[in-house]
């Protein structure tokens, strides 16, 4: 099997990572290999799905020129500074380069335990690994960045939560798994060598031939344009009705994908302080709060760059803070497209801004479902002379100059028929966990992969859940 790995994260300085193997599985046996995705980094699904592949993507075998490791990292957890952290049960392999040239980790996770379990077995059960594969490919589909699926596993193994459950294997693919709590694990013990290094890394990684020979200017570079990555990207959550749910320092990665699909979720009735985490008690990660979140993770990463900033503490922070103040402006500006390409407003204008907030009035005084409700104002089955606060709407409409037509397929083609419905997503994990029944999963699969197409054979996942199939509690899976 022709399957190799570089390692450039290996090559960093010995204290950002430990070296170690993945913990072979008794019966790994594949449910999903994404084919698409094998064949952007150079592999062979074909040879992924041969024994020698499933063993691979089991850990129970190195492919040549990996050289596993479970990286070091620490973070703000629900705002209070939880120190040493680490990848507790993932280890990445290596990297591949794809077709588009870019360099992309190869991570698995439920691979046993590391230096960094602490408690943990370091396995994973088979509901979360099915979870990430499902979000992650949708939001891909949906144009959001994102962590992505290459495969998942069942064990053989059982593991043991509140009750015995399979064990699955899920293997992640990340432009980077760089945190802003591996920055911070290495401002706190005061390793200003290991933040350069990871500096350069990132940079070199992410924006290659960026990065100078100047630390400040590198560190403040990097800085900025992480700023920008996660204005753009929380702004594509907004727009989506998406809540991450567990916005930890840990689980905010500088290359500006999404990672870590824990208790996230897609809100359905419209309400900002929709919440469905069930360890977020006190709606720290609702959705209305993810752009300040977003804003505070910053900031941690700002105070953690700040000795590669200036020699002068003083200038340092104020270098940071001057960045750091850049994000309300990007953020809004960025929402703001998004939200307005989603009402069809194909000019910016002054008002755009009201417009939006009119519409967003609307579905939340009647609890309108956010997907379907923007669906059907983008083809013209929502009748806008029902609310006075919709007016404005029509009237840019009425003078912008472009046909209904035209407008429609722009708007339907940045306003999703299909999202990963909490109810669907449930069941899917159900049938495969409870009853070894993969189907559901992978249809499910094949609808979120074309959200923008009118599946007319499929509409049963355009719909929200009705009121005894709603999710309203997700679990991290851990």
């Amino acid at each position: 099997m022709a399957v190799s790995f570089s390692a450039h994260y290996a090559a960093l300085p010995p204290q950002l990572f430990r070296a170690l193997p993945p913990t072979p599985v008794s019966a790994p046996s594949v449910i999903a290999i994404n084919d698409a995705l094998a064949e952007v980094l150079g592999l062979n699904a074909g040879d992924l799905h041969s024994a020698d592949g499933v063993a691979l993507l089991a850990g129970n075998s190195i492919a040549p020129g990996s050289q596993p490791l479970a990286m070091a990292y620490s973070g703000h957890q629900f705002g209070h500074w939880s120190g040493q952290l680490g990848d507790g049960r993932a280890l990445l392999l290596g990297e591949r380069r794809a077709s588009d040239g870019q360099l992309y980790d190869i991570q698995l996770k439920g691979a046993g335990r590391t230096p960094f379990s602490r408690s943990g077995d370091g396995r994973s059960a088979l509901g979360p690994v099915l979870r990430e594969y499902i979000l992650s490919e949708a939001m891909a589909a949906l144009g959001v960045p994102t962590t992505r699926a290459l495969a998942a596993l069942r064990t053989g193994d059982q593991v043991q939560r509140h009750y015995p459950e399979p064990g699955g294997i899920f293997t992640r693919v990340a432009k980077s798994h760089v945190r802003v709590g591996t920055f911070q694990h290495f401002a706190a013990a005061k390793d200003t060598a290991a933040l350069n290094a990871l500096t350069r890394f990132c940079l070199d990684r992410l924006y290659p031939g960026d990065a100078g020979e100047d630390i400040a200017a590198n560190a403040r570079l990097l800085f900025e344009k992480t700023i920008q990555k996660q204005a753009d990207l929380v702004a594509k959550w907004m727009s989506l009705g998406f809540i991450h749910g567990v916005m930890n320092t840990d689980n905010m990665a500088i290359s500006g994908e999404t990672i870590d699909y824990g208790p996230c979720a897609f809100m359905e009735a419209y309400d900002p302080r929709t919440v469905f985490s069930s360890i977020d008690h006190q709606g720290r990660y609702a959705y209305t709060n993810q752009p300040g979140i977003a804003h505070w993770n910053l900031s941690c990463l700002a105070s953690a760059l700040v000795p590669l900033l200036d020699a002068d503490q003083d200038a340092a922070v104020a270098i940071a803070q001057a960045s750091l103040d850049t994000f309300p402006d990007l953020y809004d500006a960025a929402y703001t497209a998004n939200m307005s390409a989603k009402l069809g407003l194909m000019q910016v204008a002054s008002e755009d801004q009201q417009i939006i907030s009119g519409v967003l009035e609307v579905l939340k005084d009647r609890a309108l479902d956010f997907t379907s409700t923007m669906r059907a104002i983008a083809t013209g089955q929502f009748d806008l002379t029902t609310a006075p606060q919709l007016e404005a709407l029509q009237a840019r409409w009425d003078q912008d100059g472009h046909s209904a037509a035209q407008r429609q397929a722009a708007m339907k083609a940045v306003n999703p028929a299909f999202i990963p419905r909490n109810h669907q997503v449930e069941k899917a994990i159900s049938a495969s966990v409870e009853d070894a029944d993969d189907t559901p999963f992978h249809r499910l699969n094949a609808v979120l992969a074309q959200p923008f197409v009118d599946q007319l054979d499929a509409q049963e996942y355009a719909h929200p859940a009705e009121p005894h199939e709603a999710v309203r509690q997700t679990f991290c899976g851990t």
